[in-house]
């Protein structure tokens, strides 16, 4: 989007209307720091929309910001040219915080369209477009929306996002590793910047610097940018964000000198946990510390739909098998058995447990989502030998909760349940039943898992993947292991419709994305269905 310019008139009618509706903008302090360069690099973002409110975020960069506190305006407006400024005021972008601003902007009006943009000094940055939630008890018709996840920046470009910014959509949810913190690779379709403050050879990031360089690197993309821009993101993290198959405050990394104790991977966490917080439009409570950062929230859509938002790496227990790899997969890939014996294990905690449940109970919403990261159905792997591998990291290795949950769910009442997933780089469609192997068993949920933005499924997993649904696990109704890309939700009273965008190439930056698969669920009628 074209860089906005904003005229003294324009900042005066701003500052009135916020008078006018109960707010105050002081437009001197708004550029008391000196800024030369536009500090604007990292574009602009909305996330989390209530109905009466929304998160408006940017952050600032310049070699001038030093450790000085920068004011930051800030305007939303029902128009792109922003002659109707209904809400304006400021805020202070502290180096504490990487010199990122958060603003929740209350006092919007519900199902409504805005736009907003930043000023600090002499520069504007670009418009965002955003949107409210309808309002409570609200009818609403429909629903559209994409789910995105798993963005190598190594593994190649982001025209997926240019794809979605494109779409006409209400939000996107972000269900995890929206960085990665590997070490760059020469053999890279693009590169990426390496740790600041680790050695080379770790493969990880570990310090505040590392982190918040790895977020400002991807927040720099044009797609992305383009698409934060255009619409507003529900977002949670998954494990890249912190460290591969962390499980709480579980270390992943198995060989020494790079492994860490609990107390020392707590502060690993925490820097990681502030880079994300500070790079992304999340409205978060952060009660004790950085390494403890709430960010499992509800969302209502009117009456249409409830989207309970996940974390599944906080507070988990580690995964089971103690990391010894199997049949030469990955150390988290082990025995069924495992996972069907885990009885003290959870993905969610007891805490987050209950919450979901109450909000599944107490919910009168058409459709009830579960946004979070790892794939819940079943999944069941031919080869290597032996013939019981699953992926101990996915729920798979939490069986005793996993029936638990699906047994809630069902006795909730909560109508049209539906879970959405990702991390695994590749599409699934499947049908949750509440007993595995019966097919008599009642579906309890219909689950969607997206493809990645970018990120790697391996060539040679594919056919194994296959021969094993086809074997296994009757209950995957399509996978896709071949295109990257995101989902797309329509969702309406009667419906749920969900298509596989899949970009063609993610080695060249244009590459063009188009519809691959089609599935619905018929409200009422529980499990997915060719559309």
């Amino acid at each position: 989007m074209s860089e906005q310019v904003v005229g003294r008139r324009t900042l005066l009618g701003a500052a009135g209307a916020a008078v006018a509706l109960g707010g105050v903008v002081d437009v001197r302090r708004a550029h008391a720091n000196p800024i030369r360069s536009d500090p604007f690099g990292l574009g602009i973002a909305s996330g989390d929309p209530l109905p009466d409110r929304v998160i408006l975020w940017t952050r600032l960069l310049g070699d001038l910001l030093g450790d000085r506190a920068v004011q930051v305006g800030w305007q939303v407006a029902t128009d792109e040219r922003f002659r109707h400024v209904v809400r304006a005021g400021s805020a202070t972008a502290r180096p504490n915080l990487a010199h990122s601003v958060h603003v929740d902007a209350a006092g919007l009006r519900p199902g409504r369209d805005y736009f907003y943009r930043f000023r600090t000094g002499r520069f504007v940055s670009p418009v965002g477009h955003t949107r409210t939630a309808p309002a409570p008890g609200n009818a609403a018709a429909r629903l559209r929306f994409a789910v995105a996840n798993c963005q190598d920046w190594q593994n190649g470009y982001f025209g997926a996002y240019r794809d979605i910014a494109a779409s006409d959509l209400d939000l996107v949810l972000h269900v995890g590793d929206y960085i990665y913190e590997y070490d760059p690779q020469q053999d890279a379709v693009r590169q990426h910047n390496p740790s600041s403050g680790t050695a080379q050879g770790a493969d990880q990031l570990i310090t505040l610097a590392d982190y918040r360089n790895r977020h400002a690197l991807y927040k720099s993309d044009p797609a992305l940018q383009a698409a934060h821009a255009a619409l507003p993101f529900i977002s949670t993290w998954d494990d890249h964000e912190t460290e591969n198959n962390y499980a709480g405050l579980v270390d992943e990394q198995d060989d020494p000198p790079w492994h860490q104790t609990r107390e020392q991977f707590k502060l690993q966490r925490a820097a990681a946990y502030q880079a994300w917080y500070e790079h992304t439009p999340v409205r978060a409570t952060n009660r004790s510390g950085w390494s403890d950062l709430r960010i499992y929230r509800r969302f209502d859509f009117g009456t249409l739909l409830r989207l309970n938002v996940l974390d599944t790496r906080q507070y988990r227990t580690d995964q089971p098998g103690g990391g010894v790899p199997t049949g030469g997969l990955p150390s988290d890939f082990g025995s069924q058995v495992l996972g069907d014996t885990n009885v003290t294990g959870t993905l969610t905690g007891p805490v987050q447990e209950k919450w979901l449940l109450e909000g599944l109970r107490t919910s009168r919403s058409r459709w009830n989502v579960l946004g979070q990261q790892v794939m819940m159905a079943p999944t069941r792997f031919v080869t290597p030998p032996p013939a019981s591998v699953v992926n101990l990291d996915q729920w798979d290795g939490y069986t005793p909760q996993r029936r638990r949950l699906l047994a809630a769910i069902a006795a909730s009442k909560a109508a049209n349940p539906v879970v959405i997933a990702g991390d695994i780089h590749s599409t699934w469609i499947n049908d949750l039943r509440l007993t595995v192997d019966d097919p008599s068993a009642p579906v309890v949920a219909s689950e969607f898992v997206s493809t990645s933005i970018t990120s790697d499924f391996p060539a040679a997993f594919v056919p194994i993947a296959e021969q094993s649904n086809a074997a296994f696990n009757p209950w995957v109704r399509y996978f896709n292991g071949r295109t990257h890309g995101w989902l797309r939700m329509d969702v309406d009273r009667d419906r749920w419709l969900t298509e596989e965008r899949s970009v063609a190439s993610v080695a060249v930056p244009d590459a063009p994305s188009s519809t691959t698969a089609r599935w619905a669920v018929e409200a009422g009628k529980p499990g997915v269905v060719p559309a």
